[in-house]
């Protein structure tokens, strides 16, 4: 394919994409395939001779369209939301293009210095604390990561390695596997598995921290572990918050969590991969109240801001250093961005440049795991340009408007409860019932097809969740969408009221 026919076959892609976007909603929401649908349709090998467009773009329809389950549909309620928008798409074909793999500021200076300022941007809309931003003189920052997963996962080992060397700095009879022994990192019993995760990567054990009746992990239940572990000797090193828990999207108390932390030495980070894109509406900005007190935070604006996969932004922080000895810094001197950039530092000679040294640049290859990286940072420039403040906050304040609209459905129906506060896009809601009942609506719903929901437990309730994820989705959709859960439920309940009857 010469630049010519690239030019011609690029703007047929650029129709089949557009057309495929605005007419989702004719498309089933999850597909009819049955697992290892897809080896038989192919070849076995690769072809020794080259195929032509055409035939690539007619499998297209044929191969793989059967089996995708249409994310961006306004009929798909579940998970989270995977954000798209024609803006961040362009911005890809742009990245794609240039093509650069920006592991250092010399292997492409608007790769980095773009992701640098991106980040500043996006930490002043969220209203972040100034010593997470980078500004002019580079001493705080954040980086686009790949996943929240990864966000923790960096966050868990730079704190791994921090507390490695203090403990060693004041025991230095203690080995490091001693030590490694000793490490216990903290998260919510509604956190992630993905905090989990990192703690099996990481080698450290990892403590659930009870959460209270409104799914939050408040103070005194993480005091109430911590005193009970250093008693036992171990170290505790880390802990994970949540603001919008995948389950049910409840809010840790970082206002009572954060004091705790700092007092104790303890790495904070905060997960808020879904929630962090709401702090943008003033309104709901409070929800982030504490994070001052936080030595990383992270959330992902492929969720919830139009831009689409991958895009997860982290920032950590540069403390306020004392004016004097007899000074209390605003919080603890130990969170420096040297901590997170200082546990992953390489630097062989082939990656070295003449400006690494000069304080005004930044290699992001310290910040992350993989070396390479793409230009994802023009996603963001593009999105919010073309969007604007405005036009991202009302994004947002639709979604929210649309949950509490389908909450309300829910509500007016005398068969079903909500099980969790409705604060941003997901409805958490069930048939008054055992969990078999609710697990025979959800697969009836599921099978049916006609629209996509994913379940969760809370507590020992088996939950159906409903989460508004398309940037093209209604009101008409929640209206449709609630009408076939009531007639499925119905259709549900008088079959099901038999075969009890008759047991």
């Amino acid at each position: 394919m010469d630049a010519a026919e690239f030019r011609k076959r690029g703007k047929e892609m650029v129709d089949y994409v557009a057309d495929y976007l605005e007419k989702i909603e004719k498309r089933q929401v999850f597909p009819d395939v049955e697992p290892g649908y897809l080896r038989p349709l192919i070849a076995d090998c690769a072809p020794q001779d080259p195929e032509s467009f055409e035939d690539v773009f007619k499998d297209i329809e044929k191969i793989i369209m059967p089996g995708v389950t249409h994310w961006h549909s306004p009929y798909f309620f579940a998970y989270f939301p995977a954000a798209s928008s024609f803006p961040a798409l362009l911005a890809d074909m742009l990245c794609g293009g240039i093509g650069c793999v920006g592991f250092s500021w010399a292997a492409s200076p608007a790769c980095t210095e773009l992701e640098t300022v991106m980040l500043d941007w996006l930490g002043k809309m969220v209203n972040l604390p100034e010593e997470f931003l980078a500004g002019k003189d580079g001493q705080g920052g954040g980086v686009i990561q790949g996943s929240a997963s990864e966000a923790t996962l960096i966050a868990l080992l730079a704190a791994r390695t921090k507390t490695i060397r203090q403990v060693q700095s004041e025991k230095p009879e203690l080995t490091e596997a001693e030590i490694m022994g000793r490490l216990v990192a903290y998260a919510s019993d509604q956190a992630h598995s993905s905090v989990e995760r990192a703690a099996l990567i990481g080698a450290v054990k990892i403590k659930s921290v009870p959460s209270d009746e409104a799914f939050s992990v408040c103070g005194s239940a993480l005091k109430k572990v911590l005193d009970e572990d250093k008693a036992a000797g171990l170290i505790p090193f880390f802990f994970c918050a949540t603001l919008g828990t995948t389950s049910c999207c409840s809010f840790d108390k970082l206002l009572e969590l954060g004091p705790i932390c700092n007092k104790e030495n303890i790495w904070m980070h905060i997960d808020a991969a879904y929630a962090g894109s709401a702090f943008i509406c003033p309104e709901f900005r409070h929800l982030l109240n504490g994070v001052e007190f936080a030595d990383s935070f992270n959330f992902n604006p492929h969720k919830w801001l139009l831009v689409n996969f991958d895009c997860s932004a982290m920032w950590d922080t540069l403390a306020f250093e004392p004016q004097s000895s007899h000074t209390t810094p605003s919080w603890p001197q130990v969170k420096k961005r040297s901590d997170l950039i200082g546990a992953f530092k390489l630097e062989p000679l082939y990656l070295q440049h003449h400006h690494q040294e000069s304080g005004l640049v930044t290699d992001y290859r310290h910040w992350q795991i993989p070396l390479g990286r793409r230009f994802r940072s023009l996603k963001l420039w593009f999105v919010l340009r073309m969007y604007g403040v405005k036009g991202l906050q009302e994004h947002i304040r639709k979604h929210i408007r649309l949950s509490h609209q389908f909450e309300h459905l829910v509500l007016q129906d005398e068969r079903f409860e909500i099980c969790a506060e409705v604060v941003l896009g997901l409805v958490c809601f069930r048939l008054k019932g055992s969990n078999e009942l609710n697990e025979a609506l959800l697969k009836s719903l599921n099978d049916a097809k006609k629209i996509h929901l994913v379940p969760c437990h809370l507590r020992e309730k088996f939950v159906l969740r409903f989460a508004i994820c398309s940037r093209t989705v209604e009101s008409t959709h929640i209206k449709f969408a609630w009408q076939h859960i009531s007639q499925l439920a119905t259709d549900l309940l008088k079959t099901w009221g038999q075969n009890h009857h008759q047991q």
